[in-house]
């Protein structure tokens, strides 16, 4: 078997790192990767959006499985197209990554199959977005751009000034693109967000561990919204009662619901929950795995990978028991300085060894470079030092002793990533 994964982050590397546990993947092929995927697959210079020559080097390459992970070529139809040229895909038809792709059809299937979600309102003109802000005079107000905004396509304001300037950002300015031409205004929910990645062909959907992302660029919750500083799984706030629970309001009618639209879904689909005093809500729904939650959840993962891949496609999922690890993962996110706004690229990277890893934690690439026998910083999120122990206590420890051990320039972490949750 020769598998080609799509994309060049830290869960890609995460995915690959695991398929690489399948005895019968011959080869793993990555387009466009990273300098750490490099030492797991042989990576291709094609970049995730660039349907057509992905899917001749699909053709070339002889591919017998394609995994399609970010949402921007979802959305753009990958899977159609390389499931046409007779290649079997891991992830959801274009019709389906709507789900995400879609904040504004998102709130709107929600409403129509009364699965628990915020107030909203949806707005394509600014002037009557800001009428709205004015009449209802409550904050903290969130704002989301309708498509996708690379996870920073959401704000959260505290009063009219700000709520205003955000309008004007997103609609007028196009702060995020054609993302920002229209806006959903949502009600501000309260408790603690609970990241749960699901399996599903279709027909069944299979929950994985829960987790808990740190959105925030900075300490204590505070800074912009990144694509994420680090995670931690389980979350200790995901009781069984309350897994059994999403099930039933929130996970199988929105299976059902999607079916009932004509848009089968097949592949991860990401449930972003809020458990509110008044019980679990969607936050939103990603169509694909998580970054950085795939870094954690992967890491506890006991089943085969490729096997539930396959059974996804093939519509057998409800033919699998899925196991997982009784221990608990973390992830600490080392950042480029002045992400998720600015940050300068091309700093060496101090600290591991040849293949990009340390003795003692998994080292997950996320923005870096491999040249003349040197990696080099990339991106914004850079590195995941990530750690597997019996509990979240000792693998978080784990994870910021090994930190200590990799340098470069202007590099920038949180300090708290599972504070709230150890120190409770």
């Amino acid at each position: 078997m020769k598998v080609l994964v799509i994309g060049s982050g830290g869960r890609e590397h995460a995915i690959i790192k695991k398929l690489k546990e399948n005895r019968t993947i011959d080869k793993i092929i990555c387009a466009p990767g990273n300098g750490g995927i490099q030492q797991d697959a042989q990576c291709f210079n094609v970049e995730a959006i660039d349907l057509v020559n992905m899917v001749e080097l699909a053709k070339c390459e002889k591919v017998d499985f394609c995994v399609v992970t970010p949402d921007d070529p979802l959305a753009m139809g990958m899977v159609d197209i390389l499931e046409m040229e007779g290649i079997p895909c891991f992830g959801p038809n274009a019709n389906a990554a709507i789900i995400e792709s879609s904040k504004v059809f998102a709130k709107n299937l929600m409403q129509k199959y009364h699965i628990p979600t915020a107030k909203y309102a949806v707005f394509n003109q600014a002037d009557q977005a800001k009428e709205y802000i004015r009449k209802q005079k409550t904050y903290p107000v969130v704002l989301k751009a309708d498509g996708l905004a690379l996870g920073k396509g959401v704000l959260i304001v505290d009063n009219e000034e700000s709520a205003m300037q955000a309008i004007d950002d997103m609609m007028i300015n196009e702060s995020f693109g054609d993302a920002g031409k229209q806006i959903v205004i949502e009600e501000y929910m309260t408790g603690p967000e609970v990241s749960v990645l699901a399996f599903s062909d279709g027909k069944t959907i299979v929950p994985m561990i829960s987790s808990m992302d740190h959105k925030r660029a900075n300490d204590n919750d505070e800074g912009l919204n990144t694509g994420g500083m680090g995670t931690i799984a389980p979350s200790p706030y995901y009781t069984k009662e309350i897994a059994d629970t999403c099930m039933q309001t929130i996970y199988l009618p929105t299976i059902q619901a999607m079916n009932q639209e004509g848009r089968k879904f097949k592949g991860c689909l990401y449930f972003g929950l809020m458990l509110t005093p008044t019980g679990p809500k969607v936050v939103e729904y990603n169509c694909r795995f998580g970054d950085p939650e795939t870094q954690v959840v992967l890491a506890l993962l006991k089943t085969d990978l490729f096997t539930i891949m396959q059974a996804v496609h093939d519509e057998t999922l409800d033919q699998l028991q899925i196991e997982w690890s009784n221990d608990s993962a973390a992830c600490v996110i080392l950042a480029s300085g002045g992400y998720p706004k600015a940050y300068k690229k091309g700093y060496e990277i101090h600290g591991l060894n040849p293949q990009g890893q340390l003795d003692g934690a998994t080292i997950y690439h996320a923005g870096t470079s491999y040249q003349d026998g040197k990696y080099l910083t990339n991106g914004g999120r850079v590195l995941g030092v990530s750690t597997v122990a019996p509990t979240l206590t000792d693998a978080l420890k784990l994870s910021y002793l090994k930190i200590q051990e990799i340098q470069f320039e202007n590099m920038h972490y949180r300090t708290d990533i599972g504070r709230k949750v150890v120190d409770a």
